[in-house]
C-alpha cells in the first residue's frame, strides 16, 4: 500500500475539485487531488461555463488565456413552441467581464485547471486514483483510502474534501444523511451535426408534450431530450427509428441527418436527481458540489454552483489549513455560506419541474398543440424581463469572488 500525507486531500477531479485544489495550492496549502479516470475525456458532462465562473477566471487573471480554448459564446436563450420562438434570457447586460455562457468541453476546462494547478509547488494530481473509504480516529476523519494503478492507497490529511459527484463513495462512507427532493424526468444526451441553415440559437423546442434542448457547439448540436422519469427502457423497446422520428417532430431541420444516430450507444442517459445533505461536514471532512447537493439540469447551473462552493471553501479554509488551525466551525461556516444559494436554486428548479416540466410530460403524445405560457410570453413582450433569469442562471444566488487571501500568493 502507498502511504501518503498532505494537508488537504480532495476526492474527485471535477470542476469543484480542480478549482479548490488549484486555489488552495496557490494560497500555500499542500493539496492532493484524486481523479479516478486516466484523463478527463468523457462526453456529455456539464459543458456550460457561466458568467459567474468566467468572472472568477477574470479575477484570477486567467480569463484571456482561458478564452483561447475552443468555445462558442451564448448571449441569449430562446425556446420554440412549434413555429413560435420566445426569447427569455439575455446575458449581455450582466455586470461582468464576460457577459455570456461559454460552451466549452468540460475536459478542456479541467485540463486548464489541472495545468494551472501543476504550476503550483504544493499541488499534486493523482490520475487513475479512486477514493473509496475514510480513515477515522476518535470520531474524526483523518484521511482516506483508495486504489491507484499500482495498488491500494492511503492518504493522511488534516481535511478530506468530497467532490466525487452525486454518487459519491466518500459521502456514502461518511454516514451523512441526505434529503431526496426528487425529479420527474431523466435526460437523454446525444449530438447531431450543425448545418448553416439551422436555427441560430441555443435553446429549447417544445411540441406534443416533448422537450428538446439544443446547445450550439460550433460544428455540432449537443442535444438533451427530456423524458419522464424511468421511461428509458420503454423508449428503447419502441425502437431507434421511433426515437429518431420523435426528434424530427420536435426539430424538423434534423430530418436530413437524424440517421447519424446509428445505435443506442450514441445516446447517453442522465438519471436526474435532486438532493442535498442535511449537514455537509464531519470533523475532518467536508462535502461540496454534487457530493453535497445534486442539482437538476434545469438552467445548467450544476457545474457553476459547484465552482462557487469551491471558491467559498477556499476563501474560508485556506488560512486555517495553511496555519494548522482548522476547526469544525470553519467547516460549518462553508455550509452556512453556501446552503442558502443551494436551497434557493433547488427551490427554483423544483418550481420549474412542477409547473413546467411535469405538466408538459403529462401531455406527451396527446397531439394537442401547446403554446407558450402567459408568463413566458411576457419575456417576449418586455425584453427587460430577460435580465432576471439571466442573473439567476448566469451569476447565481450569492455569487462568490476571489478573496484577498487567494488573490495574493504567499
Amino acid at each position: 500500500m502507498a502511504n501518503l500525507s498532505t494537508t488537504c486531500c480532495i476526492a474527485g477531479g471535477g470542476p469543484a475539485g480542480m478549482m479548490l485544489g488549484f486555489l488552495l495550492a496557490r494560497a500555500g496549502v499542500d493539496v492532493i487531488v484524486l481523479e479516478k479516470h486516466a484523463d478527463f475525456l468523457r462526453d456529455f458532462r456539464g459543458d456550460t461555463i457561466h458568467p459567474s465562473t468566467l468572472q472568477l477566471m477574470h479575477e484570477l487573471g486567467l480569463l484571456e488565456d482561458f478564452l483561447k480554448l475552443p468555445h462558442t459564446k451564448t448571449r441569449e436563450l430562446a425556446i420554440r413552441f412549434g413555429s413560435e420562438t420566445i426569447q427569455f434570457v439575455d446575458f449581455s447586460h450582466l455586470p461582468v467581464a464576460a457577459p455570456y455562457v461559454a460552451m466549452m468541453p468540460q475536459w478542456d476546462f479541467l485540463d486548464f485547471l489541472a495545468d494551472r494547478g501543476r504550476e503550483q509547488a504544493r499541488f499534486t494530481l493523482l490520475m487513475s486514483a479512486k477514493a473509496e473509504g475514510l480513515i477515522e480516529e476518535d470520531g474524526r476523519i483523518t484521511g482516506l483510502t483508495g486504489t491507484a494503478d499500482d495498488g491500494p492507497l492511503s492518504i493522511r490529511a488534516d481535511l478530506v474534501v468530497a467532490v466525487d459527484g452525486r454518487r459519491s463513495d466518500i459521502r456514502a462512507a461518511s454516514g451523512l444523511k441526505s434529503l431526496d427532493i426528487g425529479a420527474p424526468m431523466d435526460v437523454l444526451w446525444f449530438r447531431l451535426p450543425r448545418e448553416a441553415g439551422d436555427p441560430g440559437q441555443t435553446g429549447g423546442q417544445v411540441a406534443n408534450g416533448r422537450l428538446l434542448v439544443t446547445l450550439d457547439r460550433g460544428d455540432y448540436w449537443q442535444c438533451a431530450f427530456v423524458i419522464p422519469k424511468g421511461r428509458f427502457d420503454a423508449l428503447r423497446a419502441a425502437g431507434l427509428q421511433a426515437f429518431r422520428e420523435g426528434i424530427v417532430k420536435l426539430a424538423p431541420w434534423f430530418a436530413n441527418r437524424i440517421d447519424v444516430i446509428a445505435d443506442w450507444d450514441e445516446i447517453k442517459l442522465l438519471t436526474v436527481a435532486v438532493d442535498r445533505l442535511e449537514r455537509w461536514w464531519r470533523p475532518g471532512l467536508l462535502c461540496i458540489g454534487d457530493a453535497a447537493h445534486a442539482m437538476s439540469p434545469i438552467g445548467g447551473v450544476g457545474v457553476n454552483l459547484a465552482v462557487q462552493d469551491a471558491v467559498a471553501a477556499a476563501n474560508r479554509l485556506a488560512a486555517p489549513l495553511r496555519e494548522k488551525r482548522l476547526t469544525d466551525a470553519d467547516l460549518a461556516a462553508v455550509q452556512e455560506r453556501r446552503e442558502f444559494p443551494t436551497r434557493a436554486t433547488q427551490r427554483i428548479q423544483v418550481l420549474a419541474q412542477n409547473r413546467i416540466i411535469s405538466p408538459l410530460l403529462a401531455r406527451a403524445d396527446s397531439g394537442a398543440p401547446l403554446g407558450p405560457p402567459f408568463l413566458l410570453r411576457l419575456f417576449g413582450w418586455f425584453p427587460i424581463l430577460r435580465r432576471i433569469p439571466a442573473r439567476i442562471v448566469g451569476l447565481g444566488i450569492r455569487p462568490e469572488h476571489i478573496g484577498p487571501q487567494l488573490a495574493a500568493r504567499p
